[in-house]
């Protein structure tokens, strides 16, 4: 069975799901803003949460940094000032990282370049994730899987070739791996989901744990990918949809990342084990619904059952359940019984050879 293991949780097929708070930039830049949205995260019961990291002067082209950036979720006059603008700086990294480990949570990052890996690395992250952005970046991806450190690789625009690409790269060098099914638009459309190539992924790569990026901006197909075979689950967090930036709006609230971790938890009790059978609470209800056989009327003893002198009727409180009919009719009644009174087996002396079976 394939095994993840992120700062001591194993993550598994026979696991409870793992679930990632994506919180990216929604910190908007505000150390202390980080920390409630970590915080709240943890209250929520996640199991970590997960940032991102540029060196934007590395990341981008001069030409798209310097590019005019004038919209309603700007916090500069350029890409490059608004990407600057909500960065953290490197004393507020190091002390996010604390701060969450302290709340109990492991601290994941994605890198967009070599320069915030190296960073990522001295600090000393649970686990590294690829965005989708970087399925066909291998350089990148063998160069982060040499840190030793697990990944999740959010597999969003490509084919099976391309993902095939990817894990090839960096299974040669670091095999503690999640391969993650995405759909990379935000937020992504039901029709564009696409679940049921989880189980396509379950099958083509049986050596790796198998997870959901989910930008769907509802909690229900959580708990379908669940029962396809993803067991990691990342999705985007925020504490006000009306604050500033691209990602808030389809990000969940505390309420709602509470009730996406619960529903996932709640799905392996829900699945059972597969084995049908009376519980005990059913046994009220049933006993309410269900009927017994009665005499349809009053009729005296030495009686010989035909069709008609027994019926079904609620409560299934005791006597013979319906499906005895057809053994007891030809039967001669023992004793008389009452109209509406339950009969037992020991109350008629059974044919030789049934009514329904003679009438074969």
């Amino acid at each position: 069975m394939p095994e993840l293991i992120v700062n001591g949780r194993r993550i598994a097929d026979d696991e409870p799901a793992y679930v990632l708070a994506e919180i990216g930039h929604n910190h908007q830049g505000e150390l202390e803003k980080a920390k409630e949205l970590v915080h709240a995260a943890r209250e929520c019961g996640v199991d970590a949460v997960k940032l991102q990291k540029r060196d934007n002067r590395r990341l981008f082209t001069r030409a798209f940094y310097d590019s005019p950036y004038d919209n309603e979720n700007s916090f500069g006059r350029t890409y490059g000032e608004h990407r600057e603008a909500v960065e953290l700086g490197k004393s507020d990294w190091f002390e996010l990282s604390r701060y969450a480990r302290e709340e109990g949570l492991a601290f994941v990052a994605a890198a967009f370049d070599e320069p915030s890996a190296d960073f990522l690395a001295e600090l000393g992250v649970d686990a590294f994730k690829f965005a989708s952005g970087d399925l066909a970046n291998t350089p990148f991806l063998r160069y982060v899987a040499s840190f030793g450190t697990p990944l999740f690789l959010s597999t969003g625009g490509g084919t099976l070739e391309d993902i095939d690409r990817a894990v090839d790269a960096i299974a040669t060098v670091n095999t503690q791996l999640c391969v993650l099914h995405c759909t990379a638009s935000y937020p992504a459309e039901i029709d564009d989901l696409n679940l049921s190539v989880i189980a396509v992924l379950k099958e083509r790569y049986p050596d790796f744990v198998i997870g959901l990026s989910d930008h769907h901006n509802g909690i229900a197909m959580a708990p379908v990918a669940f029962m396809l075979g993803a067991r990691a689950f990342e999705k985007h967090f925020t504490l006000n949809h009306a604050w500033k930036g691209t990602d808030h709006a389809y990000s969940l609230m505390p309420d709602g990342m509470r009730r996406f971790v619960r529903d996932l938890h709640r799905v392996p009790a829900a699945l059972g084990d597969g084995v049908k059978r009376r519980l005990p609470s059913e046994e009220r209800p049933l006993q309410k619904m269900g009927k017994k056989l009665v005499a349809a009327r009053d009729l005296h003893s030495g009686h010989v059952l035909g069709p008609g002198d027994l019926e079904a009727r609620s409560p299934a409180d005791g006597g013979l359940p319906p499906y005895e009919l057809d053994r007891l009719l030809g039967g001669t009644l023992q004793r008389p019984l009452s109209a509406q009174e339950d009969v037992a087996l020991e109350d008629v002396e059974l044919a030789e050879k049934p009514v329904a079976a003679r009438e074969q």
